[in-house]
């Protein structure tokens, strides 16, 4: 009672009180505001996982992250800067592409005016050694192409099946159609692997998760790792909020609050 805690569940967790198991509360480290410890878990594991799990991220090796600018790619970013000397490609909107490269992404590529896998190509002939993959559809058989030998692509989502306000069923039909397939004979003449990751389904893993959180914790402690937050918004104004999100604007992590900052009532006291 009285803890500051992070909390794990796949759902119901905008709205002020929520009740979830002993098991998936996590106690903040110090030093931690409220939004940041928001920002950390979901995103934060996700992007060590896959990047250590799954990628075995080494000294030396070279990662492509897509959506660099949102929540898993900026942690995924921080993670690789604690592994020395690798290579970091990110595709991002070239707006964003000034934040990228103070963050560390060596190769911020605009993937609205440039074929990615074509700038990879030029710096790095061979590809590189991870795909961090969050498209799906056509996006992922690019991703395969692009590893080295020995190389991994980690998928995680189809983002491509998200396309603006209203559905568009036909994008949704291309981007399944497209999805990409392949065989374990085809793999084994490729000397490349394929993962998929979905933390939603780690709901019993909590000791392979608590391990992740344990160490996500000591590397925000070191200063090694810290959430970038893009904005933070109250409940009433959730729509504008995932509008962030849905127009592409944030870099790093939208946040809701239950209620807005009282400006007013800090005025008032000072």
């Amino acid at each position: 009672v009285g803890d500051k805690v992070m909390v794990l569940a796949r759902s119901g967790l905008w709205q002020e009180v929520v009740n979830v198991p002993a098991s998936q509360t996590f106690l903040m480290p110090e030093g931690m505001s409220f939004e940041e410890a928001a920002a950390l878990l979901v995103n934060y594991i996700t992007a060590y996982m896959i990047l250590f799990d799954f990628g075995n991220l080494r000294p030396n090796q070279s990662v492509l992250i897509h959506m660099a600018a949102g929540g898993v790619g900026t942690a995924a970013i921080q993670l690789c800067k604690t592994v020395e000397n690798v290579t970091i490609f990110g595709t991002a909107s070239a707006s964003k592409h000034d934040s990228l490269k103070e963050s560390g992404v060596a190769h911020p590529i605009d993937y609205r005016t440039m074929d990615y896998a074509e700038e990879v190509r030029k710096i790095s002939p061979k590809g590189v050694d991870i795909v961090l993959d969050p498209l799906g559809g056509s996006d992922t058989s690019k991703a395969f192409n692009l590893l080295k030998p020995m190389g991994k692509l980690i998928t995680y989502g189809v983002a491509n099946l998200l396309t603006g306000q209203k559905k568009n069923l036909m994008a949704v039909a291309k981007t399944w159609w497209n999805q990409f397939s392949i065989n374990a004979l085809q793999l084994l003449h490729h000397n490349k692997a394929v993962c998929g990751y979905h933390l939603g389904y780690m709901d019993e893993e909590f000791e392979l998760v608590g391990g992740v959180i344990a160490k996500l914790v000591n590397l925000y402690s070191q200063g090694k790792i810290k959430p970038k937050i893009d904005s933070v918004w109250p409940f009433d104004q959730v729509a504008d909020a995932m509008r962030q999100m849905q127009e592409k604007k944030n870099v790093g992590k939208v946040i809701l609050v239950p209620e807005a900052p009282k400006e007013e009532s800090k005025k008032e006291e000072n």
